[in-house]
């Protein structure tokens, strides 16, 4: 970890990959937490939480997880899905927020002195290298670890600071043996319900959910 006390920080979290690769290490993330742990790193300045919404479902289960953080100090960038039906006729839902993503990192990026990008998505090289040339450092989130790894090697080595999510997974990861409200924690199994329903690996599946 490389932050100084009175830089301004920004958070800017792409929630399905966050999810996958916490997922893929085996646990889930309190966001409360997550929060606490920069906040102490630096001036914490905002905290964007990026993910698409399936809005003609009667319920969706990340709903409560959204607004859970969208009261709980997180900046909530959401937006409808697209269907389509992919050549085996297959009916597909797809939800990609990196144009937000970039767009928002881009405005903000003349307030901060380092922006976090929780992402392993290969195609933020070239926002990663614009924000630089504007005297931003940004660090990347992600995983090496996993398999196959998470994040993207031209992304990693872009990046001023890659943090392996591993290496901070006891800071800001939510016990499974506790037993106190969900909501305290993030919503985990909300938000497992609403990524593992559309696994991608799930050949029974009817609704595949593709994050980019």
């Amino acid at each position: 970890m490389n932050f100084y006390a009175q830089e301004r920080i920004g958070l800017f979290i792409d929630g399905s990959n966050l999810y996958a690769a916490a997922r893929a290490l085996g646990f889930d993330i309190d966001y409360k937490r997550l929060l606490e742990f920069f906040r102490k790193e630096g001036r914490l300045i905002r905290a964007f939480y990026y993910t698409a919404l399936v809005e003609d479902q009667e319920y969706s289960p990340i709903r409560p997880l959204v607004d859970w953080l969208d009261y709980n100090g997180y900046t909530m960038v959401t937006k409808p899905t697209k269907e389509f039906t992919d050549s085996a006729g297959r009916r597909k839902i797809k939800g990609n927020m990196d144009i937000e993503l970039a767009i928002d990192v881009m405005e903000m990026a003349e307030h901060l002195d380092h922006i976090v990008i929780f992402s392993g998505d290969g195609d933020f090289r070239r926002l990663v290298e614009a924000i630089q040339r504007r005297g931003v450092r940004v660090s990347v989130v992600s995983t090496v670890r996993s398999q196959p790894p998470m994040v993207a090697d031209e992304l990693r080595r872009e990046s001023d600071n890659f943090i392996e999510l591993q290496d901070i997974a006891e800071a800001i990861m939510r016990n499974p043996a506790d037993r106190e409200p969900r909501h305290a924690h993030g919503h985990g199994h909300d938000e497992r319900r609403a990524h593992d329903r559309d696994d991608p690996d799930d050949e029974e599946a009817e609704t595949v959910f593709h994050s980019a």
